[in-house]
């Protein structure tokens, strides 16, 4: 038999913002992709990555294919099967729990509701509380832990979000001098009171350029300083609670 040698790719696209572009190729890079094109726009770049992929023998092929074809038939025999049991008018599932997640896809009215509805706001826009329910709803959740959190950064990685917020702590990051973890939370700062929404971490940062100032630049910066943020959704670390974000555009408030 002839192997088939040639080497097949897949693509895909992704957006940086402006001056981010490096950061987000390396970051992909990492995960196995290369750079095959950029194409700048007014706020973002899109760049177009591929990589190999997987290689599947035709005998495999064909197995496969006979699988899905058993499964298609079989759920079709099922369907007809469950159809004629429940030829009876449908009732509502009452035994669904209030206030599932709904971002979590659990089977309740509300997730339902809101899992389809997308963000109001355009694909390149930065999201706030005004043209993104989504994160409107993140930023008033009390549970710093819940699954809702891990499901806003899967589908909104790589996007832009802004809200105002305040450092609630500060620490070098590993044994370095310059760079530090810092813990950020939700609106103004407060030493008694708990604020909603998650732990959100700048990690690995240099305060003096990293932060990418707007207007006055602080001379330090602290716990209890109120900021302006403006940043990229990186990953959520469901282990650690922390939701790491990269600073875009840092204002002093």
């Amino acid at each position: 038999m002839k192997a088939d040698t040639e080497l097949k790719y897949v693509t895909k696209a992704v957006r940086a913002v402006r001056g981010m572009e490096s950061r987000t190729i390396k970051k992909w890079e990492a995960e196995g992709w290369e750079v095959v094109a950029q194409i700048p726009g007014k706020l973002k770049t899109e760049i177009t990555l591929r990589r190999p992929a997987p290689r599947w023998s035709r005998r495999l092929i064909w197995i496969a294919a006979g699988g899905v074809l058993a499964v298609a038939l079989v759920s079709i025999i099922v369907a007809g099967v469950i159809g004629e049991k429940n030829e009876g008018p449908v009732e509502s599932d009452a035994s669904a729990p209030p206030g599932a997640s709904a971002w979590s896809g659990r089977a309740t009215p509300r997730a339902t509701s809101t899992a389809t509805t997308s963000s109001s706001a355009p694909k390149d826009a930065v999201l706030t509380r005004e043209n993104s329910p989504e994160l409107a709803a993140l930023l008033e959740l009390t549970d710093t832990c819940s699954p809702d959190i891990a499901a806003f950064a899967e589908v909104h990685r790589g996007q832009t979000i802004s809200f105002q917020g305040s450092i609630v702590a500060i620490a070098p990051h590993g044994s370095a001098k310059t760079r530090y973890d810092i813990l950020i939370n939700t609106g103004d700062f407060s030493p008694t009171i708990a604020r909603p929404g998650p732990n959100f971490q700048f990690r690995d940062e240099n305060v003096s350029y990293d932060f990418h100032w707007v207007g006055q630049v602080p001379d330090t910066v602290g716990v209890g300083t109120n900021l302006s943020i403006t940043a990229e959704v990186d990953r959520y670390i469901e282990k650690q609670c922390l939701f790491l974000l990269e600073p875009v555009a840092t204002a002093v408030r």
